[in-house]
């Protein structure tokens, strides 16, 4: 279990390694696939296509400074994972997983909006036909699963909390 020196050690060891698949995988796809290429990985279901996403999750566009708001929420977001981070208890390593799978994931999508005016690189594609979910990467794994590994964290922790305080006897 990472003690109180090594909580942020795990944090950011999880965050980094996100941050390195996702951008491998980007660096990787924009070399290899315009954006008319199309490759089918599993039938239809599942498809690699170079998408750029100038807005947020699920194509959120706000105008014409939506690359620096988006920038600035990352920015927060990671300062305010980060001081989750410090204040998680050193034996808690899920909920320190969960905090750097989504910073991982904001650090790599904050990445792709400094490093490109065309915005982040999505490429996976998901859906049956004509329905498809919205193209996504693997910074969007790294958040939405963390995300729910956090909600998870915490729902138990208030648990904990109110099987043990006196208002519950």
């Amino acid at each position: 279990m990472p003690s109180g020196g090594n909580r942020l050690r795990s944090y950011l060891g999880v965050a980094l390694a996100v941050v390195a698949i996702d951008f491998w995988t980007k660096v990787v796809i924009e070399g290899a696939f315009d954006r008319s290429r199309v490759v089918s990985v599993l039938s239809d279901v599942v498809q690699l296509r170079l998408v750029y996403n100038p807005g947020a999750a699920f194509g959120l566009h706000l105008g014409p400074f939506s690359r620096w708001i988006f920038l600035g929420i990352a920015l927060a977001a990671l300062v305010l994972l980060t001081r989750m981070a410090l204040t998680t208890p050193p034996s808690d390593r899920f909920r320190l997983l969960t905090l750097g799978l989504v910073a991982g994931g904001a650090a790599g999508n904050l990445i792709d909006r400094v490093r490109s005016t065309l915005g982040v690189v999505d490429f996976i594609d998901v859906g049956i036909g004509l329905t498809r979910w919205p193209t996504f990467n693997v910074a969007d794994i790294g958040v939405t699963c963390g995300a729910i590994g956090l909600a998870i964290s915490l729902w138990r922790e208030d648990a904990r909390v109110a099987k043990t305080s006196p208002e519950s006897s």
